[in-house]
């Protein structure tokens, strides 16, 4: 019992520790991603190729006068940041990111929490982050904060249930929540969920990006609607918080997006990681995979907030509620029954010959999607002008 609690003790600083630097990283990496793309330089001053330019930016947040409209809520308005900030960090402690370490004194799992419940407690936990959102907007006292904090909301509601919807997918093929489990299902088959699961994972992907208020879907903020939306009266600290929130939501769905349908820390073409004894050169060599597939999918939040424009809100409503949530109800259908015909009525396990069956029926319905989106006016918002 003691080393059970030594151990999570252990992994909790740790794990809290590098998001926070990590998530400090990432606000350095956006900006220089940014200038490549833009062909600038980007923070390049203070410390070696500007590697110190997140402690800058800390300190000056922190030195920043702290202000507060006389006509908000206090309580609320100092709770608000707080509300945002913790389920971001919170629902990276079920999330495994390496094989089981090895010690003196046992077996480690290398997640903080292996909760039976797996992500459906990552989609529970992530959608508290919201009424930070909200009440940060309301307590403000402020119209513009009040519009954004409502706009989050409708926007979390519209693409929580699609990413929800996505996850039942892989809960068909896996048999199981436990995100450790999900794992050991795509390693044991030698196939990752990306391939059998394609669609899923296009709609839990554009979900992602609208759930973390990310462009083209960061309609709560709208700098040129809204001046700076919901977090408009904040300043200092506060204000930072609900970017270390933005960043750590960012981290936990890259994080989410690989263990669920890349193989978490699965090191692909591979067995020697998921087979005989567990080691410490196996823990590292899987934590590094798997910090590689997370920072594929932040490089691609970055990579897709300075590419596309911000849709108009009509154009983020329309796409939640008349594509991405009825194709996943078609989807699950579809997916269940393709699934029960393969395993049940021609009695095929999971591996190599059904993953790459679905994949190309997934292929399939994306190449229908993406025609007909192509075609129509569905998430234009635009009508057809009289003749």
């Amino acid at each position: 019992m003691t080393f059970f609690l030594v151990s999570s003790f252990i992994k909790m600083f740790v794990v809290f520790n590098l998001i926070m630097v990590g998530v400090a990283l990432l606000t350095l990496l956006e900006r220089r991603v940014c200038a490549w793309m833009q062909d600038r330089l980007g923070p390049n001053r203070v410390g070696p190729q500007g590697i110190l330019q997140p402690a800058a930016d800390g300190l000056k947040n922190i030195l920043k006068e702290e202000t507060s409209p006389a006509m908000a809520d206090k309580t609320l308005f100092t709770l608000a940041p707080l509300v945002s900030f913790v389920p971001a960090l919170l629902t990276f402690g079920v999330i495994p990111f390496a094989s089981p370490l090895p010690t003196r004194w046992g077996v480690v799992p290398m997640v903080v929490a292996d909760l039976p419940v797996g992500f459906l407690y990552i989609l529970a936990i992530s959608s508290l982050g919201v009424y930070g959102i909200v009440l940060a907007g309301w307590a403000s006292n402020n119209k513009y904060a009040l519009l954004g904090g409502l706009r989050a909301s409708a926007q979390m509601i519209s693409y929580e249930i699609a990413m929800g919807m996505s996850t039942v997918a892989v809960l068909l093929l896996a048999g199981n929540v436990t995100l450790s489990q999900v794992i050991a299902q795509q390693q044991l088959a030698h196939a990752w969920f990306v391939v059998p699961l394609t669609l899923a994972f296009v709609i839990f992907f554009v979900s992602a990006l609208a759930e973390t208020n990310r462009l083209p879907f960061d309609l709560p903020e709208a700098e040129g609607e809204l001046i700076a939306g919901y977090h408009t009266e904040y300043s200092s600290m506060k204000f930072s918080m609900f970017y270390i929130a933005e960043y750590s939501n960012m981290v936990t769905a890259s994080a989410l997006m690989a263990t669920l349908f890349l193989g978490g820390w699965d090191i692909p073409l591979t067995t020697w990681d998921s087979t005989g004894d567990p080691t410490v050169l196996k823990t590292l060599l899987t934590l590094v995979a798997f910090s590689l597939k997370t920072f594929f999918f932040l490089f691609t939040y970055i990579w897709v907030r300075w590419t596309l424009p911000r849709f108009r809100y009509d154009q983020l409503m329309a796409l939640g509620w008349k594509v991405l949530l009825p194709l996943a109800l078609l989807y699950i259908t579809v997916v269940a029954v393709a699934i029960w015909l393969l395993r049940v009525q021609l009695g095929w396990a999971y591996g190599p010959a059904l993953a790459w069956t679905l994949g190309g029926l997934n292929l399939l319905m994306l190449a229908a999607l993406l025609w007909w989106l192509d075609r129509g006016r569905i998430i234009s918002g635009i009508a057809e002008e009289p003749a």
